[in-house]
């Protein structure tokens, strides 16, 4: 029996389909083993939404090489997609797949015989129409349901229309197909996961269903305690969204939705399809109907043309909006993107400055986050995440969370009293409150 390792990069969708592919491969025959337990075939399934994580990918074909010289090493996903040949030329790589051929890997590779020229099978992105089904399962607590895939958006500074071609979705009566059967497993929360979800509903080039109505059907499949989605557009967030998610039986309130810039002019020249006043509206929606929603934003420091005042603008914008925590980004040039032609490039040092004052922000508001929510009582999903005897795991507003360790509670939803928050910035519980959540 070959062995195979997978390690994926990136985003939570790349994990979804990491694990749909890595099924594919116990099916064949293969058995599925570490990284690091000498596989016979390496899958690196990439990212490439910054620089560094391209430079990891190189990183990690040297580590496959150094564990077993004589495994076939393939790369997947998004860099893959969008510089295959440059990929091809890495030592110790023997084949990229493009965006269209990553799901029939095992068709295209059926020997994964090693030769001396890497074989390039990735075809142009236009390629890339047919919407493959994935979702996660038995790699970690929650299951990441992907639901849509693509993007028809042009933002300045994105490769990922580039890397994963236009918005296209699967049906909402497969999704529940796969729902079901993530139920069966005994899965307590879905993460609904794509790379523009709000975008949801085109098939074949039409729009022929919608994100909300999807929410609503899955919202009614029995065996799922949580449903969470991953990243929104404010532009797409719509009042009956969120006014149905936080009435529903399983949606949970939490709601990650980028903002990029704080800056009016920033948001204009990033080619983004809203304004900060739509974002504020957002964030106030939600907010006024359960206070207690955990709102986390992306943004972006350092895009060409920001200058300290723009930033500024930004930093005051996000210091007075109630949100929960940030994602910064260091802006970095990418190829065949608008970004990089255009004027007032932020040097790097001031773009890590800027990076850093965000970060220090982000700190600021989970810390007032996470106090608000102290005295309350909470309904915790535990992890398989142990840290000097204690484990952890997040409330269905996602606030992490910290209890003495014990196996039973893993996998485990259990109510809790939020008690105080340790050194390490996480929120501890009181044993003796803590009782088995009733199903």
């Amino acid at each position: 029996m070959k062995k195979v390792a997978f390690y994926t990069l990136g985003c939570k969708l790349n994990f979804s389909e990491t694990s749909t592919i890595s099924r594919q491969f116990e099916e064949r025959g293969f058995a599925k083993v570490e990284f690091s337990d000498t596989p016979d075939v390496f899958i690196i399934n990439t990212c490439s939404v910054t620089e560094n994580a391209d430079k990891k990918c190189k990183k990690i074909v040297k580590e496959a090489q150094k564990i077993n010289p004589d495994g076939f090493v393939a790369i997947i996903g998004c860099y893959a997609q969008l510089k295959p040949k440059e990929i091809a030329n890495i030592e110790g790589v023997d084949a990229v797949l493009g965006a269209a051929e990553k799901f029939r890997l095992l068709d295209l590779l059926p020997t994964f015989k090693k030769s001396p020229q890497a074989r390039v099978l990735a075809s142009e992105i236009k390629e890339a129409t047919t919407f493959n089904n994935a979702y996660s399962i038995n790699d970690r607590t929650r299951t990441f349901l992907k639901v849509q895939d693509g993007c028809n958006y042009h933002c300045a500074f994105c490769t990922i229309p580039l890397a994963r071609g236009k918005s296209r979705s699967d049906s909402i009566e497969n999704i529940i197909k796969s729902a079901k059967e993530i139920a069966a497993t005994d899965t307590k929360e879905i993460v609904l996961t794509g790379v523009n979800i709000g975008d949801f509903g085109i098939q074949d080039g039409k729009r022929t269903e919608r994100f909300v109505d999807l929410v609503k059907a899955i919202d009614e499949v029995e065996g799922i305690d949580r449903i969470r989605i991953s990243s929104i557009e404010p532009n797409l967030l719509t009042n009956e969204i969120i006014e149905y998610t936080l009435n529903s039986k399983r949606f949970v309130p939490h709601f990650h939705i980028p903002l990029q810039s704080g800056s009016n002019k920033i948001l204009r020249k990033m080619r983004r399809r809203y304004l900060r006043e739509l974002y504020e509206d957002r964030v106030s929606k939600i907010k006024s109907l359960i206070p207690d929603s955990c709102i986390g934003v992306d943004v972006i420091v350092g895009f060409p043309g920001e200058t300290e005042a723009d930033f500024l603008e930004t930093y005051n914008f996000l210091n007075e909006l109630d949100i929960s925590y940030l994602h910064v980004f260091t802006y970095s040039e990418r190829a065949n993107t608008a970004a990089p032609e255009m004027e007032g490039t932020v040097p790097m040092k001031e773009r890590q400055k800027r990076s850093k004052m965000l970060r220090i922000l982000s700190e600021k508001k989970k810390r007032q986050f996470y106090e608000s929510q102290l005295g309350t009582t909470r309904t915790v999903l535990f992890e398989d995440d142990v840290e000097d005897g204690m484990m952890h795991g997040f409330t269905e507003n996602y606030v992490r969370v910290a209890a003495k360790y014990d196996p039973l509670l893993i996998n485990e939803l259990k109510t809790v009293q939020l008690k105080r928050i340790n050194e390490n910035g996480v929120v501890e519980v009181e044993e003796p409150e803590m009782v088995f959540e009733t199903h």
